[in-house]
């Protein structure tokens, strides 16, 4: 009897969140170790059918690192990364369509209706318009050039908004496509970071390998649960938000002048990490939020 009470409690613990953010969208980034390795993959996508049974309006969009970077080098192409992002040549952005159009995406799809929920691709060249990306160097002067990587300028939402509003959860590709034609690949966290912005998401969810933002990275109990606005840029400073990292919290925080919520990043590896993060009031992962915001949702 005390394992059904508990079972109970759980449940009512949830109540207010499954509340607040019924009819909320919100938007995962979905990547990393989370997606390659098969039980954090089926872990995180019952998480998500499971936000979408109870009300609400969870949209996915995925990377393809790991396999890509295995198909570049069966071809004899060897990945690069500058700040950490892909090089991507002529050859290579023909390797991440493939991948990530024809094997990640479909896969995904397929892993979520076997769960029960409907589920459909979106590619993203066909809803996310770029222009190339490229930056000047400040230390050197020099313009850093990624080859086929765009920047997101603007993105056709009603398709992502149709497919909510008939219950059906959006698989987004993070390609684009240029005014050129040209399809580009792009850093899947940029591409999120641009849906929810553009949708005024309730939420943004970073799947990372990590356990959040650690302010000593050999220290898992260093883990920085509540991060505002006005101390990112010091942390970047200090170092304590170094490498990859730095695009993907830069990412978010973009979200959020531009309205999106609440930011988390979350350890994908971490079994029901979603749901942990997001119906419990401890959650397990950084939360970023504004500087006149409280740590924990209304």
């Amino acid at each position: 009897m005390k394992e059904l009470i508990a079972k109970a409690d759980v449940l009512i613990e949830a109540l207010p969140y499954i509340q607040t953010f019924r009819n909320e969208i919100i938007v995962v980034k979905f990547g990393g170790s989370a997606m390659e390795e098969k039980a954090c993959r089926g872990s995180i996508l019952t998480d998500i059918v499971f936000m979408e049974c109870v009300g609400m309006l969870p949209l996915i969009v995925h990377g393809g690192g790991r396999a890509i970077s295995q198909k570049m080098s069966e071809a004899g192409l060897r990945a690069q990364f500058v700040r950490g992002l892909r090089v991507t040549d002529e050859k290579t952005i023909g390797i991440v369509a493939k991948v990530l159009t024809e094997e990640m995406n479909p896969a995904i799809v397929a892993s979520l209706r076997e769960k029960g929920a409907k589920a459909r691709t979106l590619r993203g060249e066909e809803i996310l318009h770029v222009t190339k990306l490229s930056e000047v160097d400040e230390e050197t002067g020099e313009t850093l050039d990624w080859g086929f990587v765009g920047r997101v300028e603007q993105v056709d939402v009603e398709p992502i908004r149709a497919y909510l509003q008939a219950n059906i959860i959006p698989v987004i590709t993070p390609l684009g496509r240029g005014a050129d034609g040209q399809v580009y690949n792009i850093n899947a966290d940029d591409a999120a970071a641009a849906i929810a912005k553009t949708l005024k998401a309730r939420k943004l969810a970073l799947l990372s390998d990590v356990p959040g933002l650690l302010r000593n990275p050999d220290d898992p109990d260093s883990l920085l649960s509540t991060l505002r606005l006005s101390e990112v840029e010091s942390l970047i400073v200090d170092g304590v938000i170094s490498g990859g990292m730095i695009p993907k919290v830069r990412s978010g925080v973009e979200s959020l002048e531009a309205g999106v919520q609440k930011i988390h990043i979350i350890d994908g590896r971490l079994a029901h990490s979603l749901l942990l993060e997001i119906f419990t009031e401890e959650g397990v992962g950084t939360e970023i939020v504004r500087d006149d915001d409280k740590p924990a949702d209304d």
